[in-house]
């Protein structure tokens, strides 16, 4: 092997494939987590080792963005655990680039599902957004009100909203 420097999640198997640094890591926990420290530290020519890909990702889409970071970083990703993960192999970038086509694939059906959704939702009526904080009728009557002349102020006072809610108006 290279004289690479590796990092490992596990300091269990860190001896056996010649870590130089070790952290450990969870990906269910976003605080705390050593991962963007581990990557961040990563060099040209450093290969990031994991026992497992859970210990990495926590979704397809999280895998392949912390991939695309290693991979920006000039570095390489192993996992211990699953041998097709390996992107210091031409075998394993093939198995990453598959899953990546699939990961993008599987993304497009869910803006396609979820912008169908919307549409209907829109048909029967659904409005989308946070709700005004004032009725129609409150919106006239702060019209009138400030058509008249009366300050701003006294007028966002007495519905207790921003000056920017009456403004927009």
């Amino acid at each position: 092997m290279q004289n690479d420097r590796r990092i490992c999640t596990s300091i269990d198997r860190r001896s056996n494939v010649g870590c130089a640094t070790s952290y450990l890591a969870s990906s269910c926990r976003r605080e705390g987590l050593q991962r963007e420290e581990a990557i961040g530290g990563l060099g040209n020519g450093d290969v990031l080792i994991v026992t497992k890909l859970d210990r990495l990702a926590r979704s397809t889409r999280d895998l392949l963005n912390t991939l695309a970071a290693i991979a920006d970083a000039g570095a390489s990703f192993k996992s211990l655990g699953d041998q097709w993960a390996d992107t210091t192999t031409p075998h394993g970038r093939l198995m990453l680039t598959v899953l990546g086509g699939l990961a993008e694939f599987e993304r497009h059906l869910i803006l396609a599902r979820t912008s169908e959704g919307r549409q209907r939702a829109q048909q029967r009526g659904v409005r989308f957004g946070r709700k005004p904080k004032l009725t129609a009728h409150q919106q006239q009557e702060a019209l009138a009100r400030r058509a008249a002349g009366e300050a701003l102020v006294d007028i966002t006072r007495s519905y207790a909203v921003s000056h920017s809610t009456i403004s927009r108006l």
